[in-house]
Protein backbone atom coordinates (compact mmCIF):
# COMPACT_ATOMS: atom_id res chain seq x y z
CA UNK A 1 0.00 0.00 0.00
CA UNK A 2 0.78 3.67 -0.14
CA UNK A 3 -0.97 7.01 0.04
CA UNK A 4 -1.34 8.29 -3.53
CA UNK A 5 -3.87 8.90 -6.32
CA UNK A 6 -2.88 6.88 -9.39
CA UNK A 7 -4.27 7.38 -12.89
CA UNK A 8 -4.10 5.61 -16.30
CA UNK A 9 -2.39 4.08 -17.87
CA UNK A 10 -1.16 1.41 -15.48
CA UNK A 11 0.26 -0.59 -18.37
CA UNK A 12 2.97 0.59 -20.77
CA UNK A 13 4.01 -0.56 -24.24
CA UNK A 14 7.43 -1.63 -22.92
CA UNK A 15 6.12 -3.45 -19.81
CA UNK A 16 9.18 -2.17 -17.96
CA UNK A 17 8.56 -2.75 -14.26
CA UNK A 18 8.70 0.93 -13.31
CA UNK A 19 9.52 4.43 -14.51
CA UNK A 20 7.61 4.58 -17.82
CA UNK A 21 5.05 7.39 -18.08
CA UNK A 22 2.17 5.87 -20.02
CA UNK A 23 0.07 8.84 -21.14
CA UNK A 24 -3.58 8.40 -22.06
CA UNK A 25 -5.51 10.62 -24.46
CA UNK A 26 -7.25 12.12 -21.40
CA UNK A 27 -4.10 12.54 -19.32
CA UNK A 28 -4.89 16.11 -18.25
CA UNK A 29 -8.40 15.15 -17.07
CA UNK A 30 -7.02 12.24 -15.06
CA UNK A 31 -4.35 14.44 -13.46
CA UNK A 32 -7.02 17.03 -12.62
CA UNK A 33 -9.21 14.41 -10.90
CA UNK A 34 -6.28 12.83 -9.06
CA UNK A 35 -5.10 16.24 -7.82
CA UNK A 36 -8.64 17.11 -6.72
CA UNK A 37 -8.52 14.18 -4.33
CA UNK A 38 -4.87 14.37 -3.30
CA UNK A 39 -4.83 18.11 -2.60
CA UNK A 40 -7.42 17.73 0.18
CA UNK A 41 -5.79 14.74 1.89
CA UNK A 42 -3.38 15.72 4.70
CA UNK A 43 -0.85 12.97 3.93
CA UNK A 44 -1.37 12.44 0.21
CA UNK A 45 -0.89 16.10 -0.69
CA UNK A 46 2.62 16.07 0.79
CA UNK A 47 3.70 13.46 -1.76
CA UNK A 48 5.57 11.67 1.03
CA UNK A 49 3.52 8.76 2.39
CA UNK A 50 6.47 7.56 4.51
CA UNK A 51 5.36 3.92 4.38
CA UNK A 52 7.52 1.41 6.28
CA UNK A 53 10.13 -0.02 3.93
CA UNK A 54 9.40 2.69 1.33
CA UNK A 55 10.36 5.81 3.30
CA UNK A 56 12.08 7.39 0.28
CA UNK A 57 9.09 6.98 -2.06
CA UNK A 58 7.65 10.30 -3.21
CA UNK A 59 4.83 11.39 -5.48
CA UNK A 60 4.76 15.01 -6.70
CA UNK A 61 1.41 16.56 -5.70
CA UNK A 62 0.42 13.18 -4.21
CA UNK A 63 -0.39 11.70 -7.63
CA UNK A 64 1.26 9.33 -10.09
CA UNK A 65 0.79 7.81 -13.49
CA UNK A 66 0.23 4.12 -12.79
CA UNK A 67 2.88 2.72 -15.13
CA UNK A 68 5.42 5.27 -13.96
CA UNK A 69 5.00 3.93 -10.43
CA UNK A 70 4.82 0.25 -11.44
CA UNK A 71 3.53 -1.51 -14.55
CA UNK A 72 0.29 -3.49 -14.24
CA UNK A 73 -0.70 -5.51 -17.27
CA UNK A 74 -4.44 -6.07 -17.67
CA UNK A 75 -5.59 -3.89 -14.78
CA UNK A 76 -9.24 -2.99 -14.28
CA UNK A 77 -8.57 0.77 -14.35
CA UNK A 78 -7.15 0.58 -17.88
CA UNK A 79 -9.71 -1.98 -19.06
CA UNK A 80 -12.64 0.19 -17.96
CA UNK A 81 -11.12 3.28 -19.57
CA UNK A 82 -10.39 1.60 -22.91
CA UNK A 83 -13.47 -0.58 -23.25
CA UNK A 84 -16.19 1.26 -21.30
CA UNK A 85 -15.00 4.88 -21.43
CA UNK A 86 -15.00 5.00 -17.61
CA UNK A 87 -12.64 7.53 -16.10
CA UNK A 88 -11.22 5.83 -13.02
CA UNK A 89 -8.42 6.69 -10.70
CA UNK A 90 -7.01 4.35 -8.08
CA UNK A 91 -6.76 5.66 -4.55
CA UNK A 92 -4.14 4.11 -2.31
CA UNK A 93 -5.33 5.29 1.09
CA UNK A 94 -2.99 3.64 3.56
CA UNK A 95 0.39 2.02 3.88
CA UNK A 96 -1.49 -0.85 5.51
CA UNK A 97 -3.96 -2.79 3.35
CA UNK A 98 -6.04 -3.77 6.38
CA UNK A 99 -5.84 -1.05 9.04
CA UNK A 100 -7.12 -1.93 12.52
CA UNK A 101 -10.66 -0.88 13.35
CA UNK A 102 -9.29 1.64 15.82
CA UNK A 103 -7.69 3.59 12.95
CA UNK A 104 -10.84 3.88 10.82
CA UNK A 105 -12.08 7.16 12.36
CA UNK A 106 -8.70 8.76 11.56
CA UNK A 107 -8.86 7.39 8.01
CA UNK A 108 -12.34 8.86 7.60
CA UNK A 109 -11.09 12.26 8.75
CA UNK A 110 -8.12 12.04 6.35
CA UNK A 111 -10.37 11.24 3.41
CA UNK A 112 -13.66 13.08 4.02
CA UNK A 113 -12.74 16.40 2.37
CA UNK A 114 -10.97 14.60 -0.46
CA UNK A 115 -14.06 12.52 -1.20
CA UNK A 116 -16.28 15.59 -1.25
CA UNK A 117 -13.89 17.49 -3.52
CA UNK A 118 -13.65 14.52 -5.87
CA UNK A 119 -17.43 14.10 -6.03
CA UNK A 120 -17.80 17.79 -6.83
CA UNK A 121 -15.41 17.44 -9.78
CA UNK A 122 -17.02 14.29 -11.10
Amino acid sequence: GSVVASYPYDDSPTHKLTGVYSKSADDEVFKYLAKAYASHHPIMRTGKPNCPGEEGETFPDGITNGAQWYDVKGGMQDYNYVWANCFEITLELSCCKYPPTSELPKEWENNRESLLAFIEKV
